[in-house]
């Protein structure tokens, strides 16, 4: 069998997720259901790098699978775009890597794009795609905000009461908030996120925005570490999983100059 590093773009609208559910599609199904056309029929488990949640949608998702080995890249690429058709999920390229890499362990890094649509008309074009919020937001005021939580910190307040994360630590290395005409985006990267920790930034970052919460209750949450003292989840609507990085990446070929344990050794 050779292993596949799958890079994959999906809209999460129709689907409950990208894990498994006892009720409702969801993408590992329809990839994993597109696989055993590649495996004489029989199931093909697959791993991704982020459980993304229900109407989530991902432009930089990452999984593996282990396929028979007569299959080129090509050949994986385009009959599983083929079988996964008509659903809103397509394989944008297929890497042969070592047998024990992994699309979940072996990242070091992850990227989050949110998107608020910040004017009185609702959406057309970009419905499902964007949080609308009407009320005018000061997008200076929610960048401000944000820089109090980038850093390494306990992120209780901020977490999934149903987040199943051994410890709420974690070290964000960037969330940024920025405004385009009508569009806000906030970016944001992490070895790893906790359930939820996204959406609960923005809920909170908007009440900064909105002027409901002045700056220093953003820090008060933090050190609170209780869920009730953040702001509240934003719809997932606007969440995309934009990218996934790794120290080799498997379908750039190139090994990042400063990855995490590059980082440690100087």
């Amino acid at each position: 069998m050779t292993r596949w590093a799958l890079l994959l773009e999906y809209d999460g609208t129709p689907f409950v997720g990208w894990q498994r559910q006892v009720n409702g599609l969801s993408v590992q199904a329809v990839l994993e259901r597109a696989a055993t056309h590649l495996n004489s029929g029989q199931p093909v488990a697959s791993v991704a790098a982020g459980r993304t949640d229900s109407g989530v949608h991902a432009e930089g998702q990452v999984a593996h699978m282990d396929l028979p080995d007569r299959h080129s890249a090509k050949s994986v690429r385009e009959a599983l775009n083929y079988h996964m058709k008509p659903h809103p999920v397509a394989v944008l390229s297929a890497v042969v890597v070592p047998g024990d890499w992994s699309a979940r362990f072996s990242a070091d890094q992850r990227a989050y794009r949110f998107r608020i649509l910040n004017r009185r008309s609702r959406p057309a074009l970009m419905r499902d795609r964007v949080w609308h919020v009407p009320a005018p937001l000061d997008t200076g005021a929610m960048h401000t905000a944000a820089q109090l939580l980038v850093g390494h910190h306990d992120f209780t307040s901020f977490r999934a009461a149903s987040c199943q994360a051994r410890s709420p630590v974690r070290t964000l290395e960037r969330l940024d908030v920025t405004r385009r005409g009508d569009i806000i985006e906030i970016e944001t990267e992490a070895r790893s996120f906790l359930h939820h920790q996204v959406r609960n930034f923005v809920g909170t970052l908007k009440l900064v925005g909105d002027g409901t919460w002045p700056l220093e209750r953003v820090t008060a949450a933090l050190e609170a570490r209780h869920r009730a003292a953040a702001g509240p989840t934003a719809p997932p609507d606007g969440l995309t999983l934009i990218r996934v990085g790794y120290p080799d990446d498997p379908f750039s070929g190139q090994t990042r100059p400063n990855s995490e344990a590059q980082r440690k050794s100087q």
